[in-house]
């Protein structure tokens, strides 16, 4: 699995990023990551589409979109499923008609498997969480099993403690101190 110091792989990938006709989808590339105006990526996983834990995971970034944005961070919800699949599940499902973030559509899952987060027996991805810099560096990975979904208060805490560049003692949030040596 690709961790910590890495530069985030080069890919180029659909994505769904409306359901208005005609302005469904969107191609999004590795090279979006890198710029110079100091924007962070946060791409999250999910197994599949249409199942119960994700879309739980799905609303829950979304409700916290605009903690993204104050942040300067771009973010990307990510599976193996099609671009397609990902456009049907979002028009059927209350919670997800609304979202502010593309769905990336791994197809080929190839973008997952250099990753390594493709689960080795469904060849699906696990609930993989990276923080990515503006210099397309991988700075945070958070991977979970298949059945449990992940904390995006914590995600969230950790993208504020990674934008500080200082030394976050164990628990840290905005606002308070951090160490210094």
């Amino acid at each position: 699995m690709l961790s910590v110091g890495q530069p985030f792989p080069t890919f180029k990938k659909a994505a769904v990023v409306s359901l208005e006709k005609g302005k469904e989808f969107f191609d999004i590339s590795s090279e979006d990551f890198v710029n110079e105006e100091g924007r962070w990526t946060v791409m999250f996983w999910w197994p599949k589409d249409f199942t119960f834990v994700c879309p739980t995971e799905i609303a829950e970034f979304n409700k916290n979109f605009g903690e993204f944005r104050d942040r300067s961070a771009n973010l990307i919800g990510a599976s193996t499923d099609s671009e397609f699949v990902h456009l049907a599940w979002r028009k059927n499902h209350d919670d997800l008609r609304d979202l502010k973030f593309p769905m990336l559509a791994d197809t080929s899952k190839s973008l997952a498997e250099e990753l390594g987060i493709l689960e080795p027996n469904e060849k699906i991805a696990y609930r993989a969480t990276f923080i990515i810099d503006p210099q397309g560096i991988i700075r945070w990975v958070s991977v979970y099993d298949l059945n449990v979904g992940r904390n995006v208060k914590e995600v969230i805490r950790v993208l504020d403690a990674l934008q500080t560049d200082e030394l976050c003692p164990c628990n840290w949030e905005k606002g308070k101190e951090t160490l210094k040596v």
